[in-house]
């Protein structure tokens, strides 16, 4: 089955980004492009939401690896703009990824987005919680998860200082009822 991780860049009050969709905070390092780039290691299929998808279209789209289909999440868009290197998905996203998981292929990386993210959380469909958690506290805009109905547990499996006196954290999500990475 293959692997989802869900993550970014957060501030240490667990933003994306800022009030206004700020970002200026992001703390970029020779470190944190090699934790980006190596986070597409064996990654073939990207999701976004389409607040996520919009974002990163104003700030310039930013290539994707190659390889890589990036599938954006969408109950209000009709179609994606005329040149995005992406697919619409207007379905339910817990059940596209369900059949995405099983389907063969390599890992699917969710960025962004923690209504997506917090989704496919709560649909026990993610199986690695990574962060770059950045030292700032941010007191508002995107959340990284939004309210569960249920308690996740998590087990680490790595914790290490990065530049700029950033952290990264990775987690494996403890599926209900097999108490490991599944």
């Amino acid at each position: 089955m293959r692997k989802v991780t869900y993550g970014g860049a957060n501030s240490l009050d667990n933003y994306l980004a800022g009030p206004g969709e700020a970002i200026d905070w992001l703390r970029w390092s020779d470190d944190a492009a090699a934790i980006s780039a190596a986070s597409f290691k064996g990654v073939d299929a990207m999701l976004m939401g389409r607040k996520t998808f919009e974002f990163a279209q104003r700030m310039g789209g930013g290539p994707v690896p190659a390889g890589v289909t990036t599938y954006v999440f969408s109950r209000t868009l009709e179609r994606l703009p005329d040149g995005a290197a992406a697919e619409l998905v207007r379905e339910d996203a817990a059940g596209f990824v369900r059949r995405l998981k099983v389907q063969t292929g390599g890992d699917i990386l969710v960025m962004g987005g923690g209504e997506l993210g917090s989704a496919l959380i709560e649909a026990g469909l993610v199986d690695e919680i990574r962060l770059s958690i950045h030292p700032v506290l941010l007191g508002g805009g995107t959340p990284v998860f939004h309210p569960l109905s249920r308690r996740i547990d998590l087990e680490l499996i790595e914790a290490r200082p990065i530049a700029r006196e950033c952290v990264l954290v990775r987690y494996r999500v403890k599926h209900q009822g097999s108490g490991a990475h599944e």
